[in-house]
């Protein structure tokens, strides 16, 4: 496979322009400059977002009682560490940049990682950023409806602006994209921080009636089994971006030392500040109450900061809005790692020949997200988020044992024991088919969007020979698309032995004529 460009994760740390990261050969090519810290700051920074002001709503009412709660969030924690762990040994056997996609297609063959592509592009990513974005809206409107739901029409509205803001922001400079994120990371540091003290406050005031364990394991309604396995999905979605670091692989700083250390520092880390913040609330509010609010960190804030509640919000809305920009800003990444391997159109691994931003890919990913904000309940979104991660997580996890028995002497600079992915696909195991159970409808929604990728990847990257009518429709859109927002094919990097193979390859998989091919190379950011 050659070696394509890579646009830099916002949460990198780093705000330079594509420009100063130019190659000796004048390729735009990411250097490996992400050391520990903004390794755990990637991990960190993707996992927290709205998760953990909205989820706890879902995972209580599913778990039935504080207790069982508090434990989901504990017990989803291990085994997002455990995941982790798994993706580690992979990371660093299959040295590549997309991640899952990545291991996938190289174990399992170019349709399951299609699916993987697929999947993420018209699902995992635009629901992603329409329910955070839709959070967003939630906790602005909500002070302005005190005793009231926000509209459903309003809370999209407010969430569409947000989303086409951030992807002009996104479109016009890397360095813009990323202040955005610095600044209103700082935002979501204050609003858990805020939550997690004043939540220590009222545990010295003696308030912690719903933790003592006669009372915090008093069900609401009967458990069952269905619905926990539900509330482990609600609380995966919290979780979710556990992965990301995996995106960039080839550009971490000793990723044998690195990856794994990052993953014991950042995992442990946001399962504490996870859990802590859910005390936090049952210190303030009964479960019927935290049932009854659509915004749970702005009734928290209500009951404990009085006239100085707008604070919540506020911090809420920060979080969310920076959260929106860093998947908007990292979404691209993977469009590379498809695009390369001729997985998908050619225009969406395009680059702005001045600015170096991926304007086909985030406008492609705009257009999808306002798709999904016709579905205005996040809740549906986050079990179809929720499920279909967990689907390939799965066969990702199982792809590093199918990689152990196929290759046994391949190398592996971290090797874990084969126990870790087993208990992780049990784990697995058990919650698709209880969500299966209790919600066949919005697993096979799921499932179905899924599989309707089987026809396109034969149609559209199996079969080679098609007509040339077809050819040069798509030859001449791609050219209207490259008119329409300036953008060129990166150069590729040279680093490799198989130069002119990689350049076959590409040549063999684009869509485009020789002369345009030629255009491409002249990216030179």
């Amino acid at each position: 496979m050659t070696n394509g460009p890579r646009q830099r994760s916002s949460t990198a740390g780093s705000g330079q322009d594509a420009a100063a990261e130019k190659e000796t050969g004048g390729g735009v090519a990411l250097k490996k400059e992400i050391g520990l810290v903004s390794a755990c700051g990637i991990i960190v920074g993707n996992i927290i977002g709205s998760g953990i002001f909205v989820s706890p709503k879902g995972v209580m009412e599913n778990a039935s009682s504080v207790g069982v709660a508090l434990v989901v969030w504990i017990i989803t924690g291990v085994i997002t560490a455990i995941g982790a762990l798994c993706y580690a040994e992979l990371g660093v056997t299959i040295p590549k940049s997309g991640g899952d996609y990545s291991y996938v297609k190289d174990i399992f063959g170019g349709l399951a990682g299609f699916l993987r592509l697929w999947i993420a592009v018209l699902v995992i990513y635009p629901t992603n950023q329409a329910v955070i974005a839709l959070t967003f809206s939630n906790y602005v409107l909500q002070p302005l409806f005190p005793t009231c739901f926000p509209p459903e029409n309003g809370l999209r509205l407010l969430a569409a602006v947000c989303l086409l803001l951030l992807t002009w922001v996104n479109c016009s400079s890397v360095r813009w994209a990323t202040r955005v994120q610095d600044i209103f990371t700082a935002g979501k540091l204050l609003a858990l921080g805020l939550i997690i003290i004043m939540g220590i406050v009222q545990i010295c005031k003696g308030e912690y009636y719903w933790l003592e364990p006669a009372n915090a394991f008093e069900p609401f309604q009967d458990y069952d089994v269905g619905l926990i396995a539900l509330a482990f999905l609600q609380g995966s979605f919290a979780y979710g971006g556990w992965n990301f670091l995996n995106y960039v692989t080839e550009e971490l700083v000793d990723p044998y030392v690195n990856l794994p250390r990052a993953i014991f520092i950042s995992i442990p880390l946001v399962t504490f500040v996870y859990v802590f913040a859910n005390i936090a609330y049952v210190t303030a509010m009964s479960p019927q109450e935290l049932l009854a609010s659509n915004a749970v960190a702005v009734t928290f804030g209500e009951k404990l900061l009085g006239v100085m509640a707008w604070i919540m919000p506020i911090s809420v809305a920060l979080s969310t809005f920076g959260g929106v920009n860093g998947s908007l800003f990292t979404s691209s990444r993977l469009f590379f790692a498809g695009a390369r391997e001729g997985h998908l159109p050619s225009l969406l691994a395009m680059i702005h020949v001045k600015r170096c931003t991926p304007i086909p890919a985030l406008l492609f990913t705009c257009l999808s997200t306002l798709l999904m904000l016709c579905t205005s309940d996040m809740y549906t979104l986050i079990n179809y988020v929720g499920f279909i991660n967990y689907l390939f997580y799965g066969v990702t996890v199982a792809g590093q044992i199918v990689l152990r028995i196929k290759q046994p002497n391949m190398h592996r600079p971290i090797k874990i024991s084969l126990i870790w992915p087993v208990i992780y696909l049990v784990f697995w195991a058990f919650l698709l088919i209880f969500s299966l159970y209790s919600e066949p409808v919005v697993c096979g929604i799921g499932l179905a969007i899924m599989l309707t990728g089987v026809p396109v990847y034969f149609l559209g990257v199996y079969w080679d020979n098609k007509p040339q009518c077809f050819n040069g429709f798509v030859n001449k859109m791609t050219y209207l698309g490259q008119k329409f927002c300036v953008v060129v094919y990166p150069a590729e990097s040279r680093s490799s032995g198989n130069e002119d193979e990689g350049e076959e390859m590409k040549e063999a998989r684009s869509p485009l004529s020789a002369e345009d091919r030629s255009i491409h190379k002249s990216a030179d950011c």
